[in-house]
């Protein structure tokens, strides 16, 4: 008995294969960011009525999710104003550092051959990131000094 390979199966074993590659990889991630880095520098997320749209979230419900601001972090962040960055979203900065530290292992693992342990293996890691995200979504709405300083 065979078993027919789907071309939906092709395609998830040919983005796997990239994915396990040691340049493509890598180089695939680095293109989506420079990519994402282009559109954010050019659209100028920080006045308003740009190409970018605004948060969903905040739009229906009033709320500042957890990744609200981060486009705007990031412009502030690739023309040097730390101080915005971290006003306009100051988890997201954390996130981005993580994000990176993470880009970085997975690259070395690649070109190594071996897994490279970094903070996202940790034990405890998607739970900790889960608490700090939901609190981040709490802390970031609430109404009174000095927590509405963090409201975008």
């Amino acid at each position: 008995m065979t078993t027919a390979v789907g071309t939906g199966d092709r395609v998830v074993a040919a983005v796997y294969a990239v994915a396990r590659h040691r340049i493509a990889g890598p180089a695939v991630i680095v293109a989506g960011a420079v990519a994402t880095g282009a559109l954010v520098w050019f659209a100028d997320p920080t006045t308003p009525g740009g190409i970018i749209p605004p948060c969903p979230t905040n739009a229906l419900l009033h709320l500042n999710c957890p990744g609200c601001g981060t486009s705007r972090m990031l412009y502030s962040l690739m023309h040097g104003d730390l101080g915005a960055a971290v006003s306009y979203n100051a988890f997201g900065l954390v996130a981005l550092v993580l994000l990176a530290a993470s880009f970085v292992t997975y690259t070395l693992g690649l070109w190594k051959g071996r897994r490279v342990r970094g903070w996202q293996h940790l034990r405890y890691a998607p739970m900790a990131l889960l608490v700090a995200t939901l609190a981040w979504a709490v802390v970031r709405n609430l109404p009174f000094p000095p927590f509405d300083a963090w409201k975008v």
